[in-house]
């Protein structure tokens, strides 16, 4: 299914899980409406019904009297409309399901339909004692049992209403707890649907995200956990990643073996230059003047650069090849550290840097690791710092031991790197640029110092404050590959202290 299939499924079946529980809950309205109106129609209607009969009962009793006290036409006229009346409302109670109250009502008001015209004659006739006797049997008993049957049918109206109402209470609580317990389900899944849906989305594009982030580091080996086979935008993003990443991962193979292979080819040319260049100084083809040792002076530096900037990425590229080679071996920690703070002393005299190397005591007598290249590591920092810290500043050497890890930093006073640049401080030929532009270096001495570490299975990191200083943290296993003796060879020394160049110390740096 395709995302925009999965989404539009997904938010049809959100907007279905709503709308149902807002159908049954307009469904129960409805239901209480039709209750409503059948109360209104019915029980509403009936007790009016049963209420003008009552009061026309009250007038046929009046009219009934007037006829035995006044004897005149309209009386009679008048107790003859209340019966008419009285018949047909009796009538209409039939639509009310209160059958038996009408049949009894329709039956008082035919005997006092049959009692009223004799009542009228023997009262016209001035036989009091007839009319009172026809009154007395006929017509009074009849008017009070209309009224008993009134008050009977109004019972049971008051009982019916009361239940109807009690049912319909009934049927609207059920409803509300029934659309209740419907609109929980509905969010609940409507909240399933979205998660699922949210997650469908978000999990492969963060890990898109992930393997970008991998291949812009330069991890073009990083594979992603979304099939290339998936019928979606996805698994079509995924295959053109791996595509990105195949001919990424081709291509800086290329560029290594281009650097490899034009940095080997470059040392021998050099090197000529170099060994040319020295017999020239020593007079081998005839002695030199004073301005042609200048110029040759200046030929043998510019030469040494590029004899640095070779090796550089000769090392840079056998490291990303896996062949950059180790000769670790067991060394006395103490003298190596005498031996970096004796070669940077004079470097911070001609500075004029404060130059400390801290010791913590727990520090091991002696460690395994290639001390040629640790040399390398902390003589690139060490530059760097004195490099780019002014005069009266301070750099500091500290080192401590952590288990079975040795913790080493380099921190210094000088101009700091910007945040958003040290992600990429480590890359190759990479240069912060708010660093001094009389400042020379490669670009590389950071990138090989970071490979040497991680080749020693540590790691290296960097902490900066602009206009504060620079950190550079080394955590280093203290023992790497087999133990060996001490060894009694002297490591080469880490820079050349010579009378000749005093600057080469900040030229090492990268």
């Amino acid at each position: 299914m395709t995302l925009r299939a999965r989404l539009a499924a997904g938010l049809l079946a959100i907007a279905v899980v709503l709308v149902v529980p807002l159908g049954l809950a307009l469904r129960s309205l409805e239901h209480l409406h039709q209750s409503a109106l059948q109360l209104r129609n019915t029980e509403f209607a009936a007790s009016l019904l049963l209420g003008r009969i009552r009061v026309g009962t009250e007038d046929l009793r009046a009219a009934e009297n007037a006829v035995l006290f006044v004897h005149d036409s309209a009386s009679e006229r008048r107790m003859a409309r209340q019966v008419t009346a009285l018949g047909a409302m009796a009538d209409s109670l039939d639509a009310y399901a209160l059958d038996s109250a009408a049949r009894n009502l329709r039956g008082a008001v035919t005997v006092v339909s049959s009692y009223a015209a004799r009542e009228y004659g023997a009262a016209l006739a001035r036989k009091a004692a007839r009319a009172d006797s026809l009154s007395a049997n006929g017509v009074r008993p009849a008017i009070s049992e209309m009224e008993r049957w009134i008050g009977a049918a109004e019972r049971s109206l008051r009982e019916r209403t009361r239940d109807r109402v009690v049912a319909a209470g009934d049927s609207a609580e059920r409803a509300r707890q029934f659309a209740g317990a419907v609109l929980l389900f509905a969010a609940v899944l409507a909240t399933g649907i979205a998660v699922w849906l949210t997650h469908s989305v978000s999990g492969p594009v963060q890990d898109l995200e992930t393997g970008m982030e991998a291949v812009a580091g330069g991890d073009f080996s990083h594979r992603l956990p979304i099939a290339p086979s998936r019928r979606d935008e996805f698994g079509r993003l995924a295959a053109s990643y791996a595509t990105m990443a195949r001919q990424l991962a081709e291509l800086d193979k290329l560029k290594a073996e281009f650097v490899s292979v034009a940095s080997h080819e470059l040392k021998t040319p050099v090197n000529v230059l170099l060994g040319y260049l020295q017999l020239l100084q020593d007079g081998v083809y005839g002695e030199l003047t004073e301005r042609q040792r200048e110029v040759c002076a200046t030929l043998e530096a510019q030469c040494q650069s590029i004899g640095r900037l070779v090796k550089q990425l000769l090392d840079v590229s056998r490291f990303e090849a896996g062949g950059g080679k180790l000769e670790p071996r067991a060394f006395a920690l103490g003298e190596f550290f005498d031996e970096l703070e004796a070669s940077f002393q004079v470097l911070a005299l001609q500075r004029g840097v404060d130059f400390v190397v801290a010791r913590g005591p727990d520090l091991p007598e002696t460690v395994v690791w290639d001390p040629d290249r640790i040399s390398e590591v902390l003589g690139n920092l060490l530059s760097n710092a004195f490099k780019y810290t002014p005069r009266g500043g301070r750099v500091l050497l500290a080192a401590s031991a952590a288990g079975e890890q040795l913790q080493m930093c380099v921190r210094d006073t000088g101009a700091g790197i910007p945040a958003e640049q040290l992600p990429r401080i480590f890359d190759k030929f990479y240069r912060a640029d708010n660093q001094p532009a009389s400042a020379d270096g490669t670009g590389l001495g950071l990138a090989i110092a970071k490979n040497i570490v991680e080749a020693h299975g540590g790691r290296i990191a960097v902490d900066s404050t602009p206009g504060v200083g620079t950190t550079f943290s080394i955590t280093i296993p203290a023992r790497l590959g087999p133990t060996a003796a001490p060894s009694p060879r002297r490591h080469r020394p880490l820079v050349s202290t010579s009378r000749r160049d005093p600057a080469a110390l900040a030229r090492t740096a990268g």
